[in-house]
């Protein structure tokens, strides 16, 4: 078992490992997106509309957090309760604790774009451009005090040691080290992880209505800041499933603000980013080793919610 574990630990960084199954290697750290030159963040509302409405079943989905995630005590303990009233929370590799104890000025500018975070029934039912104007409600308070865009690019540098064996008279066999070849460098071997907020160790990114496979980028960009040592933990803010039965009634609305005849429910599809297809790789450890915070936007946010049937 420790020659197994051994082993595993000196597969290189970010690279598949080749025991996982064939599925996750691909889709899971975005190998699928990156060699067929694909971005998965693509709007969802610049896509066809989607088959299935949110609350269809999906195998990939998750309506609750597995047994690799933290105890809500730790979320009650180290997240407020005003942002726990607005927001579903789970947290992951001690999260919260790592956010609390360690970056708590972090922690509260976080809380703070949080607790003034709002949406309309309006703006949940115009078609296209609105997902641009979620991004600019947390970038209004976490720009200026120091949240930015970040990017990451490097090489690998190899160097190989080759050792010979030489046998003497006495039967004995002497290890020989040979002169050293030429280090190798693979250029660009980590190239494309960004993230939208960056400050210090912590990472904070929004996923309101793009394709579900966002998620796997957004997870292997975190999992590559961690294991670079660029970030200690990451936090990440999407839909909450308690959003799925208002789609369902909100009325969808063109460009102009019209209604147009039927609700928003396609529009925010199951394959779209919302909360069940995070929890889903969450669960399934595609964050890798980083710690990673999750809110989820509930109806409670939405400010004229309650005028509604």
């Amino acid at each position: 078992m420790g020659q197994k574990r051994q082993e595993q630990r000196r597969q290189p960084l970010f690279l598949p490992n080749r025991n996982q199954p064939f599925r996750e290697a691909r889709y899971g750290y975005g190998y699928f997106y990156m060699a067929h030159k694909q971005d998965p963040g693509i709007n969802a509302d610049n896509a066809e509309e989607q088959e299935s409405g949110a609350g269809e079943a999906d195998e990939d989905v998750a309506l609750h957090p597995g047994p690799n995630a933290d105890d809500l005590s730790d979320i009650e303990r180290y997240i407020s309760a005003e942002v726990r009233s607005l927001y579903d929370v789970y947290s992951y590799r001690h999260a919260a604790a790592i956010l609390a104890n360690t970056y708590p000025d972090d922690l509260a500018q976080i809380e703070r774009s949080l607790l003034d975070f709002r949406i309309t029934v309006r703006e949940i039912g115009m078609p296209g451009g609105n997902e641009s104007d979620m991004p600019k409600k947390f970038s209004r308070i976490l720009r200026p005090e120091g949240w930015v865009e970040t990017r990451i690019q490097g090489d690998l540098l190899v160097r190989s040691k080759e050792y010979n064996e030489v046998f003497l008279d006495s039967g004995k066999i002497k290890k020989v080290k040979l002169p050293e070849s030429e280090p190798r460098v693979i250029e660009n071997f980590i190239d494309g992880h960004k993230i939208d907020y960056v400050k210090g160790r912590v990472a904070f990114d929004l996923e309101w209505n793009s394709k579900d496979q966002t998620f796997d980028r957004d997870l292997y960009a975190l999992r590559a800041f961690h294991e670079c040592g660029i970030i200690s933990v990451g936090v990440l803010v999407t839909r909450s499933a308690s959003l799925n039965p208002v789609f369902e009634v909100v009325p969808q609305l063109n460009k102009q603000g019209e209604k147009v005849g039927k609700t928003v429910r396609a529009k925010y599809g199951a394959s779209t980013t919302w909360m069940g297809k995070l929890l889903y790789r969450l669960n399934a450890g595609r964050h890798g080793g980083c710690p990673v915070l999750v809110f989820g936007i509930t109806p409670r946010l939405i400010t004229d919610w309650d005028t509604q049937p």
